[in-house]
C-alpha cells in the first residue's frame, strides 16, 4: 500500500476524534484499519493514550468558569487604552517649536563652524540646517499616523468587495 493511504487514514482518524467524519470516510477508515496492522496499532495506541489522559485527575476550582466569565465581562467594559491626548501633543509640539526657535542661532553657528572647517558649500549648510529641524518633525508625524492607523477600528467590508 502507498504512504498516501496511511496518511489519509491518520488524517481521518484524527479528524474523527476532533470533529467527526462522513459515513463514507468512516467506512473507508474502518476497512483500512482491518487490513493494515500498522495503522490499526497506531490508532489503538492513540486511543489508549487519550483514555489515559482522561483518567488523570485534575483539580479545578468549582467557580473557575464563573470567575473567567466575570473577568471577560470586566475587561470588555474597560475603555480601550487611551492614546496620547491631543492637548498633550499640542503642548509638546509648542515646547519643541519654542526650543527650536531659541536654539536656532546656536545650531546655525555650529553648522557654520562645521562648514568652514570642512570647506562645505553654503547650500549644503543650509540644507543640513533645515533637515536638522525637519527630520524629527517627520518622524513625529509618522509615529502619530502609525498610531492612528493601528488604533483605528477596522472598517466593515461590503459584500462583494
Amino acid at each position: 500500500m502507498s504512504d498516501n493511504l496511511h496518511q489519509r487514514a491518520q488524517q481521518l482518524f484524527v479528524q474523527s476524534l476532533v470533529e467527526g467524519i462522513a459515513a463514507a470516510d468512516r467506512q473507508w477508515l474502518e476497512s483500512h484499519l482491518r487490513e493494515c496492522a500498522d495503522c490499526s496499532q497506531q490508532t489503538a495506541s492513540t486511543k489508549e493514550l487519550l483514555n489515559a489522559f482522561r483518567r488523570v485527575p485534575v483539580a479545578v476550582p468549582a467557580d473557575l468558569a464563573a470567575r473567567a466569565q466575570l473577568r471577560v465581562r470586566l475587561r470588555a467594559q474597560q475603555p480601550p487604552d487611551a492614546p496620547v491626548s491631543s492637548a498633550l501633543l499640542w503642548i509638546i509640539t509648542a515646547a519643541s517649536w519654542l526650543l527650536g526657535i531659541l536654539s536656532a542661532p546656536l545650531v546655525w553657528r555650529l553648522f557654520t563652524w562645521a562648514g568652514t572647517s570642512l570647506n562645505l558649500p553654503k547650500l549644503v549648510l543650509e540644507l543640513g540646517f533645515v533637515l536638522w529641524w525637519a527630520i524629527p518633525a517627520f518622524v513625529a508625524v509618522a509615529v502619530v499616523l502609525y498610531q492612528r492607523a493601528v488604533n483605528a477600528p477596522a472598517a466593515p467590508r461590503r459584500p462583494g468587495a
